[in-house]
């Protein structure tokens, strides 16, 4: 059987390591020890722990259930409303994103200039250039 790190289940969970670990510590995940001395969840365990996880609505506030690899962390620079849609520009490090919404998903999210925000790419192709 699989056994995971406290980190491998962290990002199979959604939450941080230190979240983890507290569950871990507290005995909400049951986890034993290799011959290193490393704590690691069986798989088995760590399936019915996040089907108890997801049943119990008990994970971090802020943390994100997405299929989406490409995150990319930043700040609002820029939006451009119309009457149907919108152009919402972040600055993630040195990166630029450009996201086209429609103009209710921006009003929903309350989307402004200088908020923190968190792109996520998701594509069924993506091109890849040599200089």
């Amino acid at each position: 059987m699989q056994s995971y790190t406290i980190g491998q289940a962290a990002r199979l969970l959604g939450v941080s390591p230190d979240t983890a670990r507290r569950w871990a510590d507290a005995g909400r995940m049951a986890t034993h020890r290799d011959e290193s001395g490393k704590r690691l969840i069986d798989g088995e365990a760590l399936a019915a722990f996040s089907v108890e996880l997801a049943r119990s609505g008990t994970g971090e506030e802020d943390a994100s259930v997405t299929s989406v690899r490409n995150a990319f962390p930043g700040i609002v620079t820029e939006i451009r409303l119309g009457d149907v849609a919108a152009q919402v520009e972040i600055q993630a490090g040195p990166h630029r994103l450009v996201s086209l919404l429609t103009r209710e998903a921006v009003e929903e999210l309350g989307l402004e200039v200088g908020m923190a925000a968190t792109a996520r790419v998701k594509s069924t192709n993506v091109h890849v250039d040599l200089r």
